[in-house]
């Protein structure tokens, strides 16, 4: 699939790591160091605003290197970009380590899955089918 995309950045196009990597890795823009106290966040932006055909979106996730060294990780993940929107993508990150992380340019910050979607039609309904689990909610398989 092609993808538009216009940088501004100065940095390189978000890329996929390896070969069957399914996220492209999305890098911080950015004039001067940002720096995350334990437990705040920040909108950082990447400088890149794509053109997804209708039918796509675009998921912003963590990374796991960041979220597992440093406790960085993504407010409210997976971030959605829909097919219609144009402006720049950012990543509203969080810091829920005890310590100060600092954010260069160029850095790899989050990454970015395109996947298709479906689209439901609504059917409002008096009563839902049943089923084995019935309205079982969390915890109600157990553990094991």
């Amino acid at each position: 699939m092609k993808l538009k995309i216009v940088n501004v950045s100065g940095n390189p196009l978000p890329g996929y790591a390896t070969k069957q990597s399914a996220g492209m890795d999305l890098r911080a823009s950015l004039s001067e160091p940002v720096t995350i106290g334990p437990m705040e966040r920040a909108m950082v932006p990447t400088g890149i605003s794509i053109e997804l055909p209708d039918g796509y979106e675009a998921q912003v996730r963590p990374r796991s290197g960041l979220a597992a060294k440093h406790g960085i990780s993504i407010v409210n993940a997976p971030g959605t970009i829909d097919s219609d929107y144009r402006g720049e993508i950012k990543v509203l990150l969080v810091n829920l380590s005890k310590e100060q992380f600092t954010i260069e340019n160029g850095e790899r910050i989050a990454q970015m899955v395109i996947s298709k979607y479906e689209k439901a039609d609504l059917e409002e309904v008096p009563e839902l089918d049943g089923s084995e689990r019935g309205d079982g909610g969390f915890g109600s398989t157990g553990t094991k």
